[in-house]
C-alpha cells in the first residue's frame, strides 16, 4: 500500500465541495475498507456460567417469559457494546423458562439455535412438533418456523441461544410474527423429526436442499459420535477430535446461515494454535480447561461460554475429558468464497 501524504488545502477544499452531495473520495477510506488481513473491533470474552447464573435467576423474578417474550440476558462483546451482537454477524444469549412458564409461540426471519446448558424434560414446540430439552441438546428452529418453549418440571431450564440477528439486520430483512395462541398445536408426534430425517434417511419428496429439516440432535448422539471417532483416534493436532452438525437433506451445516460444531478434547490435550475468519462462540458441555486467543487466557469450565474472534489465533488444552460446542458464520462464509483458514 502506498503511503500518502496529508491532504492540502486543495484536496480539503474539495471535500468540502462534495460533501453536500453525498460523495466521499475512496483513496481517503481505501486502507479501512479493503484490509490486509481481518480486522474487528470484537474481542476475546467469557461469560462464566457461576456468575451469570444468579442474575439469569433474578431476572425471573423481575419479568415474567410472556410480558418479556423471551427472558434472556443478551451475551455482548465488549467491543461491540449497544449492538446486542456477540461477534459481527451473531447474536448470543442466556435464555429463562422458570417451571410452569411458557414463552409463547412466535416465528421470524431469523434462524435460531439452543443449546441445553440446566435443566430437563421442558420442551421447545416447532412448527407443531414438541421437541424434548435435555442437558447438551442442540436444537433448531428454523428461519420463519413456529415455536415456543415450556417448562412442565419442578426446576428451571436454561439454555444458549445463538442466531443471525445481526446479519439478518445487515440486510433489512426482519420480519416477526405472534402466534394467536400461546402454545401452538401438536401436529406431530414427539421424535417425529428424528424418525423423518435422523437415520441417514429421508422421505420422498421432503424439503428443498438449504433448509432446516431435522430440529433436534439429541446430545447422547453426538456424545456416542465422538466415542466411536475416539476409539480410531483419529485425532486432529489442533481440534482434538472436532465433528460439524449436518443437515440430512443435503449434507451442508446444519443451518443455512449458521455452522455448528461438536468437539471432544481429551484430558491433557495442548492444541497447536489454529485461526479462521469466523469469530466463533463456545460453549463448554463438559469438563475443564483453557483456550489461549491471542493474548488472553480463558479459563473455562461447564455451561461457561466464550468468543473467538475472526482471525485470532488461538489454541485449546484440557486439564480434564472436555467437550465444546461451537458455532459460527463458516458455512455462509464458505458460500460466498470468504472462509480462509491458517
Amino acid at each position: 500500500m502506498h503511503a500518502r501524504s496529508v491532504p492540502g488545502p486543495e484536496r480539503q477544499a474539495f471535500y468540502r465541495k462534495i460533501e453536500p452531495l453525498h460523495l466521499t473520495p475512496l483513496w481517503e477510506a481505501f486502507s479501512g475498507l479493503i484490509t490486509a488481513e481481518p480486522t474487528t473491533p470484537c474481542v476475546p470474552y467469557l461469560w462464566r456460567y457461576d456468575q451469570v447464573r444468579p442474575h439469569l435467576l433474578e431476572s425471573g423474578t423481575l419479568i415474567s417469559a410472556q410480558e418479556a417474550e423471551r427472558r434472556v440476558l443478551i451475551l455482548e462483546n465488549p467491543g461491540l457494546r449497544g449492538q446486542s451482537s456477540v461477534t459481527h454477524s451473531l447474536y448470543a444469549g442466556l435464555q429463562l423458562v422458570l417451571p410452569g412458564e411458557v414463552a409463547p409461540c412466535h416465528r421470524h426471519s431469523q434462524s435460531a439455535l439452543r443449546l441445553v446448558l440446566e435443566g430437563h424434560h421442558a420442551y421447545t414446540g416447532v412448527n407443531g412438533e414438541r421437541i424434548p430439552m435435555e442437558r447438551g441438546d442442540f436444537i433448531i428452529t428454523p428461519q420463519w418456523a413456529w415455536h415456543d418453549h415450556g417448562n412442565d418440571t419442578a426446576d428451571p431450564i436454561v439454555w444458549l441461544d445463538g442466531l443471525d440477528i445481526p446479519l439478518v439486520k445487515f440486510f433489512d430483512a426482519s420480519f416477526i410474527e405472534r402466534g394467536a395462541q400461546e402454545q401452538q398445536p401438536q401436529s406431530r408426534p414427539v421424535g417425529d423429526g428424528l424418525a423423518r430425517y435422523g437415520n441417514n434417511l429421508r422421505p420422498v419428496g421432503a424439503a428443498a436442499p438449504g433448509r432446516a429439516v431435522l430440529n433436534h440432535y439429541p446430545y447422547t448422539r453426538s456424545r456416542e459420535a465422538l466415542e466411536r471417532m475416539r476409539r480410531s483416534e483419529e485425532w486432529d493436532p489442533r481440534h482434538g477430535l472436532k465433528l460439524e452438525f449436518t443437515n440430512p437433506s443435503d449434507g451442508g451445516p446444519a443451518m443455512p446461515t449458521i455452522s455448528t460444531f461438536i468437539q471432544l478434547l481429551p484430558q491433557g490435550f495442548a492444541g497447536q494454535p489454529y485461526r479462521s475468519t469466523d469469530g466463533t462462540v463456545v460453549a463448554v458441555i463438559e469438563g475443564r480447561g483453557s483456550s489461549t486467543v491471542g493474548e488472553q487466557r480463558l479459563n473455562w469450565g461447564p455451561n461457561d461460554v466464550f468468543v473467538i474472534p475472526s482471525w485470532a489465533p488461538h489454541r485449546h488444552q484440557a486439564t480434564e475429558e472436555s467437550v465444546l460446542f461451537s458455532f459460527s458464520d463458516r458455512g455462509i462464509q464458505e458460500k460466498l468464497g470468504l472462509w480462509r483458514e491458517g
